[in-house]
């Protein structure tokens, strides 16, 4: 089994770091204090860790843990306070918006490997979930090679589209795989029979099915295509006081029941 570092994440551009005790302040932590202001980046459907509610609020696990950054910095910086902006992201455009600075943490549920530390600074891992893919039950599949070509889908810009990719290729399974905008448009097309499987994290699935219309008719697979370890990421800057915070209290059971 192949393992892979997963992350409900805040993060951060991989910038030059920048102590966060210097006598003169540099890169993000200087943006932040001088404009007031802290952007974080937020899914829309990634349920538990950062989704709107059906009041069209922002919350989740993940931005639980943002808003604790959030009042560490303030104390860092000695700050009254610091006005939080939201800015909602996508697979695919989470890294560019951190590494363009448009956003300063992303909140929601972002793997951590090799390749995205050339970019982007990780917290500590705070989940471990795994690569598995749900269908319809009727549809009777039960592992990666009951896919066999079969269209299946995943979300653009994950790490799990770039597997179930790599695996197709590797056992020949002749898959049509399509790109999904983000999790709710994978799961839809699944709903709707466009695709016999989307492929994702577990936990994302597990509460995809919770909120259709119909949990029982679906199944996610006994098999994992990879596990992982969950985390933050955040701008460098903010990476050396941050990466030791504790995140105790933060109200697991709320988002994990």
């Amino acid at each position: 089994m192949r393992w892979k570092w997963m992350i409900p994440v805040v993060a951060a551009a991989s910038l030059a770091a920048t102590p966060a005790l210097a006598a003169e302040l540099t890169g993000t932590l200087k943006k932040i204090k001088d404009a007031g202001t802290i952007t974080l980046g937020h899914r829309e459907s990634s349920v538990p860790f950062s989704y709107y509610d059906d009041k069209q609020q922002v919350v989740g696990y993940a931005i639980d843990l943002c808003y604790r950054i959030v009042d560490a910095v303030k104390k860092e910086l000695k700050l009254d306070s610091i006005e939080v902006r939201l800015n909602p992201v996508t697979s695919a455009t989470r890294i560019p918006l951190m590494a363009n600075g448009t956003i300063d943490l992303e909140c929601g549920s972002t793997t951590n490997n090799l390749e995205r530390e050339k970019q982007v600074s990780f917290t500590i891992t705070h989940f471990v979930t795994a690569n598995r893919f749900v269908s319809k039950k009727a549809a009777d599949l039960k592992t990666v090679d009951d896919l066999r070509n079969k269209t299946i889908v995943s979300t653009s810009g994950t790490t799990n589209i770039k597997q179930i990719t790599e695996i197709g290729a590797q056992k020949n399974l002749g898959l049509n795989i399509l790109a999904a905008k983000d999790h709710a448009e994978a799961f839809l097309m699944v709903e709707t029979d466009r695709a016999a499987a989307f492929v994702m994290d577990d936990i994302l699935l597990y509460s995809l099915v919770a909120s259709s219309k119909s949990p029982q008719d679906y199944e996610i697979s006994a098999d994992a295509l990879s596990v992982g370890l969950a985390t933050t990421f955040l701008n460098a800057g903010l990476i050396g006081r941050l990466r030791t915070m504790p995140l105790g209290g933060i109200g697991f059971r709320n988002h994990f029941s």
